[in-house]
């Protein structure tokens, strides 16, 4: 098998703005954190500093030899309230994106990164259909304002998570169980992509437009078969089907899923486990590229793949096998286009606070000093080689 990846393949990090930015008031997310019936272990506060720190950050990337960096745009800043658009907001995010150019580094926006201006969500947010209009008005201003430095786009992150875990298992806000909200959430988020995918190609620029996608790798019990394809139907199979006409599909995986006759089962006895308490299973990230490119054909890009751990030899094994698994699919004809690391720093991971630690970088959470880690030196000499040894 070859250990040298194909010309061109992308190799970055990522991050989310409400997760490293800091003071992101104005969003749901926000809202929740602070309410004391909410299953938040701690608010995100000042996060990273990534709002200032970005320069730094952004030098580190490109010691790094990473050539690529996913970083969201946080709506709540760009329209921080209905109609009125921020246009020292949209001139920052521009700053990030040119940022990036003078060092070598490649932009990859994301519109929409599980965080939802309070205004949206007080007029019903993902439930009403009216939503996915004022996203895709957003979606266009963004455009406007980064089109023509940017190259591609990520329209709604890991839609299936902000509708599950919003309004059907009711742990992120709105804090809904209503399956008939879920439902409705789901047609809205869906409408608001493809909106998004037409206020993209609208220009400027020519930019590749894609959705980012949570995937699992599903592994069934005998006699589980029908329920698979319920489980299946519902967390993948209808945001994937939602692609048709993208140019790019974001792939993001962690670990693998196990299906039972009744449903989805635990994690077997003494496996091995992550600090967010998945299974750890680098092979994932194979099994799921294998199936997002039988499922849409289109070409795939890694958007996220990483692991909480604060054992950095660990983080090392579990993106060595996972990349092992991308040049297996490469050596299929499998067009994976690059592969981007979840995250660069340690930073906000939503209910569970500052707890898990994905980062590349770790950030003093008294002071904001990074620590380059040793796996992040690692990943490096891979990007820089294009391939592993």
């Amino acid at each position: 098998m070859p250990v040298a990846f194909p010309d061109g393949f992308v190799w970055g990090t990522a991050t989310a703005a409400h997760q490293v930015e800091g003071g992101n008031w104005n969003n749901d997310w926000w809202a929740w954190e602070h309410h004391p019936d909410k299953p938040c272990t701690e608010p995100s506060g000042d996060a990273c500093d990534h709002w200032d720190r970005w320069p730094e950050d952004l030098d580190l990337i490109a010691e790094l030899n990473l050539r690529a960096y996913r970083f969201s745009v946080e709506w709540s800043r760009v329209e921080p309230e209905e109609g009125e658009f921020s246009r020292a907001a949209l001139d920052h995010y521009r700053r990030v994106c040119a940022g990036c150019r003078d060092r070598g580094i490649e932009p990859i926006v994301t519109l929409h990164h599980f965080t939802t201006p309070r205004w949206v969500s007080a007029l019903g947010g993902w439930s009403q259909p009216e939503t996915a209009e004022r996203f895709g008005r957003y979606a266009e201003r963004v455009t406007g304002a980064l089109g023509d430095i940017v190259d591609r786009m990520c329209t709604i992150n890991e839609p299936n998570w902000l509708v599950i875990n919003g309004y059907f298992l009711g742990i992120w806000p709105p804090g809904s169980n209503d399956g008939s909200l879920a439902q409705a959430a789901t047609d809205t988020v869906v409408a608001a992509h493809r909106r998004a995918v037409e206020a993209v190609r609208s220009g400027p620029g020519n930019v590749a437009v894609g959705l980012a996608v949570s995937m699992t790798d599903f592994h069934t019990e005998p006699g589980a078969e029908e329920m698979l394809e319920a489980v299946r139907g519902y967390m993948e199979d209808t945001w994937l089907r939602a692609t048709g006409g993208d140019d790019f599909l974001g792939v993001q995986t962690y670990t693998r899923t196990r299906v039972g006759a009744e449903g989805v089962l635990p994690n077997e006895e003494g496996v091995r486990t992550t600090l967010m308490g998945y299974e750890f299973w680098p092979e994932a990230l194979e099994g799921c590229l294998r199936r997002a490119a039988e499922v849409t054909g289109l070409p795939l890009l890694v958007t996220e793949n990483g692991i909480g751990t604060d054992k950095d030899d660990e983080r090392i094994e579990y993106v060595e096998r996972a990349l092992r698994g991308v040049l297996r699919c490469v050596d299929d004809g499998i067009d994976v286009q690059g592969y981007l690391y979840w995250s660069l720093l340690d930073n906000f991971e939503w209910v569970y606070g500052y707890g898990p630690t994905f980062g590349l970088v770790h950030v003093d959470r008294s002071t904001f000093a990074r620590t380059v880690k040793d796996s992040a030196r690692w990943l490096g000499e891979v990007a820089e080689s294009n391939a592993l040894k």
